[in-house]
């Protein structure tokens, strides 16, 4: 309270599979304890079997439910699990419908097999970051989440219209900006 900080927090997470009333229920929560952000995962099964008018509701009743409250939405999409470019597409055109406050690449957790059957993680590629820039409207912001660990990548993602970033490494690249001149 009473501080410039602000609180953000996340529902649905990991794996974005609770029910739509469960995620409402996680936001109204959250913001209700002074959230003013609120990172939610889109139900990935329901990406992935391309169940647009369900996905349609999740992300305009969460929206709505987070706006009521003064705070802001930011939809995770979990772009590794997703191989068609269409799949993430059709998300920013439902987010763009909604007029959601961000888009955000993952939440860390979205491994994919290989052929080697090791598992991967991409995280915030250029490529979707770029694609997601393309097909979001200009009012909504880019977030990346996943491989931005230098303040190189920073720099390089924020050149693709990024605006916010999610890393773990957030005192050394601090520390390293700071050592550069950067304030």
């Amino acid at each position: 309270k009473d501080c410039s900080t602000k609180v953000g927090t996340v529902v649905g997470f990991p794996h974005g599979n609770s029910s739509i009333e469960i995620k409402i229920k996680e936001a109204k929560l959250a913001c209700e304890n002074g959230a003013d952000e609120i990172d939610f995962v889109v139900n990935i099964g329901k990406v992935l079997s391309q169940d647009w008018s369900y996905l349609n509701e999740e992300i305009k009743q969460i929206n709505e439910k987070v706006i009521s409250f003064g705070a802001i939405s930011k939809v995770i999409f979990e772009n590794d699990f997703y191989e068609k470019d269409e799949l993430k597409i059709s998300l920013c055109e439902i987010c763009n419908e909604h007029n959601v406050a961000f888009v955000k690449t993952s939440t860390g957790y979205g491994f994919k097999k290989t052929s080697s059957g090791f598992y991967t993680y991409d995280g915030a590629t250029d490529h979707d970051l770029q694609l997601m820039r393309k097909y979001c409207k200009s009012t909504i912001e880019v977030k990346a989440a996943g491989g931005v660990r230098e303040l190189k990548d920073i720099l390089r993602v924020k050149a693709l219209g990024v605006t916010r970033v999610g890393a773990t490494t957030t005192k050394a690249i601090l520390k390293e900006a700071l050592s550069l001149g950067y304030s």
